[in-house]
C-alpha cells in the first residue's frame, strides 16, 4: 500500500489544520490506518488509529478530544482533524497502516508501513 499524506503547515496555537492521506488502496478490510508522529530529538507517538473493518477509532491520550481520525473511503482518503493545536504537537505527521489487530503491536506507535510524512508546527 502506498500512503501520501499533506496538508501540514505553519498554524498558531488554539488553531485548527486537517491532514490527509491518499492510500493506493482500501483493500485491506482487517488493518488499521491511522497517523503517528515524531517531533526533533523525541521518539515516534502514536497519535490515532482506525479500523477499516468496523471503523472504530483510539486516539492518544495527548490527543484526546481535540483530534479527530476520520474516512472517505470513495477517495481512499484518511483525515486528521487537528482542534485547539498545542505548541506540542509541532511534529513531522505519517500517515501509517497496521498489518494486524492491535494485540500484535507492543505500543501505540508501532506499524508496519508509512508514508512520507508531513510537517506540522504549531507557534506564534
Amino acid at each position: 500500500v502506498q500512503l501520501q499524506a499533506s496538508g501540514g503547515g505553519l498554524v498558531q496555537p488554539g488553531g485548527s489544520l486537517r491532514l490527509s492521506c491518499a492510500a493506493s488502496t482500501f483493500a485491506f478490510a482487517h488493518y488499521y490506518i491511522g497517523w503517528v508522529r515524531q517531533a526533533p530529538g523525541l521518539e515516534r507517538e502514536g497519535v490515532s488509529w482506525l479500523s477499516l473493518s468496523d471503523g472504530s477509532t483510539t486516539y492518544a491520550d495527548s490527543v484526546k478530544g481535540r483530534f479527530t481520525i476520520s474516512r472517505d473511503n470513495a477517495k481512499n482518503t484518511v483525515y486528521l482533524q487537528m482542534n485547539n493545536v498545542k505548541p506540542e504537537d509541532t511534529a513531522v505527521y505519517y500517515c501509517a497502516v497496521r498489518a494486524g489487530p492491535n494485540h500484535y503491536y507492543n505500543n501505540f506507535s508501532e506499524h508496519d508501513y508509512r508514508g512520507q510524512g508531513t510537517q506540522v508546527t504549531v507557534s506564534s
